[in-house]
């Protein structure tokens, strides 16, 4: 029987056995002889007739024989022990004697066939751990240690960062080193933020034990996929990467030949201006993006909220289940271009996620989303989310954010020429100054730079104070309303792109300006603002020279923003060549320079012509029909051979009930009290 089943059933296993002083007999010069004998030795073992007899005085016998061989092999014992005490571990050998003394005064005889040779190999490797222990008990090992845990931490973060699999850290060391737009995956989860509110227990509910049952799904990070969703296929689209340029990453979406054949009948559904038909579309194809997006319009039309978010949730769903492999959503390094058609809805998915989870209480989870849309082309900013960021911003408290995003990007991106930066900035400075764990210098000074902020702002867009005091019902005095610079000539006077921009800030951010606090700091700077510009009349014609040049006319994303964000006073202050033309909601707005790589199929179209009701009515029912029977200049020569034979017979058939209609004659129905009359028959 081996050493190791023998060991099993003494109850004992390999490195528990105690360490001898012939151990350090495997460091001498016969280690082949020793692996020849270890060998013999197991193959004695098993050749042992029964392993529950033991045989005491053999054993004692064997193991006298093997240490008198091994002992030939050195000429002094002491050399190893001197040799050990030497080394970085000096007290190994004391360590030794003792143990081997006390093993000696206990008195302790090893019964069975338990082999020397496993005694050796064991001992090897105690004397090497027990070696590692010396070294960390040691002061200085220990800072040394410390010291390379330091350098793999530096190393595994280095190496997140590179990954964009960067985690949140409460350090505001670690929040200052990572990019200004790094999303977290844990914050793409509104119910992070729900619980942050109300608590676990009232968020979750009943959930976790569904969760259970549930069967394993593919893990998402933006959306969780719901039982009541249709099974879930993949509906056609997929992710490809175009290039790596710089360091970044190009992405684009792909659809297959049969999902641009459901967005050709998804574009017939549209163009008959009938919900129903999306609905039928959507039934066949339950993850058609698309369709999705435009009934969750229709939806939210209708104000069945729910219903409109979860359609939104379910396109997003699919979306990420297309990603490419190595497509990240917290890099920042990953692009996708919004002159690709197929790249557009997830745009709009996104957003309209968003002002979902914002309407709906999250508004951490999301200026989280806002920085995931703006990080995909953050260069073009194809749904101009540098108006929006500002907002959520405040709303979720993130102060130190959006002074981050100014002070980085205001040298490449000239924040301060946007309204909404201009006066979000200043009240993000006057918030912070109010908080308990800011020192009283500190609070000063930011209190003296959101003035300085406000003044400015208000000086180079003075049309934002009347229309913000009305929808924040504040009458202003009348030192203010009379007064030139905020009276209703600075509101005329300013050109069309200002006034956009001015209203949308209006219309969205009033409702953090309605503070009693915020509105007595905005008086006083007012009346400063006054003060300097009666004093400096320079102040106003510098600023209205500025407008005039800067804001001549705005982009078309800025178009598209206001057209995605619904607010009535921004919506009407668009221009004509906008207005005019139909906006799609799956596609408002498309950029004129679209890189499409597929297109749709010509459909021929048919004009009305003036021709008669009856014709007209043939015609619905025959697609084919021609009155006149001229042949169309597209058509083959057999075609319209066919289309006149057609018409004919349809021009009979149209005689043929001339005749019958005017030779219908009336009969008059059987009078009541007519005496044959069966009156069982009407029963």
């Amino acid at each position: 029987m081996s050493s190791r089943a023998l060991r099993r059933l003494k109850g004992k296993q390999r490195g528990q056995e105690p360490l001898h002083l012939e151990d350090l007999l495997l460091h001498g010069g016969g280690a082949e002889k020793e692996k020849e004998k270890e060998e013999e030795g197991d193959d004695d073992d098993d050749e042992a007739p029964d392993p529950c007899v033991l045989v005491p005085a053999k054993t004692s016998s064997n193991r006298k024989a093997k240490k008198n061989k091994t002992q030939k092999n050195i000429s002094n014992l002491f050399e190893l022990i001197h040799e050990a005490d030497s080394g970085p571990g000096g007290e190994l050998g004391s360590r030794l004697q003792e143990e081997a003394g006390e093993k000696s005064d206990r008195g302790e005889t090893e019964t069975g066939g338990e082999s020397v040779e496993a005694d050796k190999c064991n001992g090897s490797e105690k004397a090497r751990k027990r070696k590692k222990k010396k070294k960390k008990s040691m002061p200085e090992n220990s800072q040394q240690a410390e010291g390379a845990a330091g350098d793999i931490d530096a190393l595994l973060e280095t190496m997140e960062t590179s990954n964009g699999l960067c985690y949140q850290s409460e350090s505001s060391s670690g929040a200052a080193s990572r990019p200004v737009l790094h999303v977290e995956h844990r914050n793409l989860n509104p119910e992070t933020e729900l619980k942050r509110y109300f608590g676990a227990r009232a968020v979750l509910g009943d959930q976790r034990p569904r969760q259970r049952q549930r069967h394993a799904l593919r893990s998402t990070w933006m959306t969780v996929f719901k039982n009541t969703w249709p099974r879930f296929t993949r509906p056609g689209i997929s992710m490809s990467l175009l290039e790596t340029r710089d360091g970044v990453q190009y992405y684009t979406f792909e659809h297959s030949r049969d999902y641009q054949q459901v967005q050709f009948k998804f574009l017939d559904a549209v163009e008959s201006m009938d919900p129903n038909n999306i609905v039928l579309l959507l039934q066949m194809n339950p993850y058609h993006i698309d369709s999705l997006l435009q009934l969750s319009d229709v939806c939210r039309i209708q104000e069945d909220q729910e219903m409109a978010r979860d359609l939104i949730e379910r396109a997003l769903y699919s979306f990420e289940c297309a990603f490419h492999p190595i497509f990240s959503l917290t890099s920042g390094t990953c692009r996708l271009d919004y002159l690709r058609p197929e790249n557009r809805a997830f745009y709009l998915a996104l957003y309209k996620h968003m002002m979902f989870l914002e309407k709906r209480g999250c508004p951490r989870t999301a200026l989280e989303f806002c920085k995931l849309i703006l990080s995909l082309d953050p260069d073009n900013d194809p749904l101009c989310m540098l108006l929006l960021i500002d907002f959520l911003s405040l709303r979720a408290r993130e102060y130190s954010f959006l002074i981050r995003l100014y002070d980085e990007w205001e040298v490449h991106r000239n924040l301060s020429q946007l309204p909404n930066f201009a006066c979000s900035l200043a009240l993000s400075y006057y918030f912070l100054s109010l908080q308990d764990d800011v020192s009283p210098e500190e609070s000063t000074r930011m209190k003296r730079k959101s003035d300085e902020l406000l003044q400015s702002a208000l000086i180079m867009f003075p049309s934002v104070l009347m229309p913000l005091l009305d929808l924040c019902t504040v009458q202003p005095d009348a030192a203010v309303s009379s007064h030139e610079f905020f009276g209703p000539k600075c509101q005329i006077g300013q050109p069309p792109a200002l006034n956009e921009l001015v209203s949308l800030f209006v219309g969205r951010c009033h409702l953090l300006w309605k503070d009693g606090g915020v509105m007595v700091w905005l008086e006083g700077n007012v009346k400063e603002v006054l003060r300097r510009v009666d004093s400096q009349k320079s102040l106003a014609e510098d600023s209205e020279s500025k407008r005039k040049l800067r804001y001549q006319s705005a982009p078309r994303n800025i178009h598209r923003h206001v057209i995605l964000s619904e607010i009535k006073g921004a919506v009407a202050t668009l221009p004509l060549e906008v207005t005019t033309q139909p906006v799609m909601g799956f596609d408002p707005l498309p950029p004129l320079d679209s890189m499409a790589s597929y297109s749709r199929p010509e459909r021929v179209n048919r004009g009305a012509s003036s021709e008669s009701t009856l014709s007209l009515f043939f015609r619905s029912l025959l697609p084919n029909f021609n009155l006149q029977g001229a042949a169309r200049a597209e058509d083959d020569l057999e075609v319209a051979r066919a289309g006149r034979e057609l018409n004919q017979e349809v021009n009979r058939l149209m005689v043929a009930m001339r005749d019958m209609l005017a030779n219908i004659q009336f009969q008059e129905p059987p009078r009541e009290d007519h005496p044959d009359r069966d009156e069982e028959e009407w029963e």
